[in-house]
Formats: structure tokens, sequence, C-alpha cells
């Protein structure tokens, strides 16, 4: 804020958290809600009382972080401050790394804010972002509009990226019924992150947690734990998901790294997805053998045991 020809007025303030800002000369002035306009038909006012005719001169050096809530099917639903510039990380739960950093600048807008917050999950709905906004006015209800990023993603179609204010609530959708065609192309785009974490156990090389691309189908996560061993069974893969619900799914499939994706024993994976490669039936019953003999393994052997099979 400057006056000018008038030595002295000068001053770089800060808008403190209850609205008001302090100037010399007049002290304390409430600027909450105001235009920069009106801020400086404000202090001009203020400084008419001492000042004849006074030229006031106001800019603003830098805004405050925009403070939103982000909800619904995104990575890290919580609350968040976003500045003009800023780095936007893309990450699956559960990783202890950023996967993707989008660099970013100007006021932010909703896709920036659903960055923020990780992404959306496999199950979010593009066709369905909103964002309610508070009422201008003492009591005025709040307002909301909703915003269809999956038909730009499909066709092209124009679709406006609003500008995010404070106080803005950003929604996700949940998807009810999506197709594969549209998993893939949600999982390719900015709005999700570069990799999702699953985990594989049973017979396979490296079982564990396994990091794979946001979608990719079960054959995907099985080749990166290293494929499966002479002892597994092909044919009963068991998928187990934690639905929204709080219940968990069992599926049963069979192992085939030449399947289509999307097929019925193919199917694209989502985050925390469990991965079950039974044993094949040969090897359950070498296990199950081995367990009842193993009490009078220093008695028998491994001759007499076949004698008693009736195999000799």
């Amino acid at each position: 804020m400057q006056v000018f020809k008038v030595e002295g007025y000068a001053a770089d303030v800060e808008v403190l958290s209850d609205g008001t800002i302090n100037l010399p000369r007049i002290g304390s002035l409430s600027v909450w809600g105001l235009t920069l306009n009106q801020a400086k038909d404000a202090i001009t006012k203020s400084y008419s009382t001492f000042l004849r005719q006074p030229i006031v001169f106001l800019d603003l050096l830098a805004p405050r972080p925009v403070r939103v809530a982000v909800t619904g099917q995104v990575q890290r639903p919580g609350l968040y401050a976003i500045s003009r510039s800023g780095t936007n990380q893309l990450s699956a739960a559960g990783t202890e790394a950023p996967v993707t950093a989008i660099t970013t600048s100007g006021w932010p807008t909703l896709v920036d804010a659903i960055q923020r917050a990780g992404g959306i999950t496999a199950t979010g709905n593009l066709g369905s972002v909103t964002i309610t906004r508070p009422g201008t006015g003492i009591g005025a209800p709040p307002v909301t509009q909703t915003y269809d990023f999956l038909s730009v993603l499909r066709h092209g179609t124009n679709v406006e990226n609003p500008l995010i204010y404070d106080g803005d609530t950003v929604t996700v959708g949940r998807a009810t019924d999506i197709s594969n065609e549209d998993l893939l192309t949600t999982a390719s785009s900015t709005f999700a992150p570069d990799t999702i974490t699953v985990n594989v156990i049973g017979e396979v090389t490296k079982p564990g947690p396994q990091q794979v691309k946001a979608n990719s189908p079960l054959a995907q996560a099985i080749v990166a734990a290293g494929g499966t061993t002479r002892r597994a069974s092909q044919s009963t893969i068991q998928l187990l998901r934690l639905e929204p619900d709080g219940t968990v799914t069992a599926t049963r499939l069979a192992y085939s790294p030449t399947e289509v994706m999307g097929s019925s024993n193919n199917p694209p994976l989502r985050s925390g997805d469990v991965v079950v490669v039974d044993r094949n039936g040969w090897t359950k019953f070498n296990d199950g053998l081995g367990t009842f003999v193993q009490p009078v393994g220093p008695v028998l052997n491994a001759a007499s045991i076949l004698r008693l099979l009736g195999a000799f």
C-alpha cells in the first residue's frame, strides 16, 4: 500500500486470520471479503479524515493458499491448502513415495485439487465430479456444480476446468457400473496414479506386495511376482477384494498369461487386491502325507511307507 506523494505511509501488510490489516495512522482495518478496489476505497476513506484527497495504491503481493476439502473416491481424502504454484503428487494409497509429480502454477483448479489428493481410485467416477461452494450471503444455501471429465477422455469434448476457492468441497463420485475400456482410459489419464499396490501370495517366486500399473490385469501381477512355481495350481487362483461396504469378495479364477485383458479370468486389479495362488493337488497330497508321517519319521523310512500304501 502506498499513498501518492505522502512519505511514511507505504507499508507491506498481511491480512490476519480475523480479516484485518494494520496500516500507518489508521491502525486496524477490516478488509474481509473485499476486492482490491473495495479495499482501496475503504483505505482511502479512512485516510481522508486527516489527508486532503489521498490517492491510494494497493497491490496484492501474494495470495494465501486456498483451503479446500477433497472427498469421495480419491486416494487420500482430506483437507488441503493449495497455493498458486506447487507440486501435485499422484500416488496409490499405501505406497511409500509419490509416483508422479505434476508441477502447477496459477490459480488452483478442480483438476489440481483431485491431483493433490493423490488422484482417483479404481472405483472413481470421472463422469460425476462435483464442487460444493458456500452461499454468497448470510444464510444462503450452498451451490453445487457437476462436471463430466470422462466424456472428455472418451470423446475429446470440451469441458470447463473451474477455479476453486476457499471453502469449496470437491467430491468424486463412485462408479457403479464401469466398463473395462473406461477403466483403462481413466488409468492412463492424469487423474489416476501410475501404479497401484497389490499383494500376491502363495505359490509364486516372489510373494508379497507388488507395484503394477493402475488397472493392470491379474496375470500382470503374477508375472511381477516372478510367475508361478511348479507347486502351483493354474486353475485355482483366488482374487480377494475389500469392497466399499466392508465386505470381502473372493473370486476363483484360472491363470493364463495370454488371457485377454478384462476377461473373466484376467480382470483389472484395484489397489489393495490380494491374489492367492493355490497349490496343485499332488503338492497338497505330498504336504499332507509329510505332515502325517512326520511324528513317525525316525521309525519308518520311505520304502516302508510305499509298501504300506501298496506301491510294491
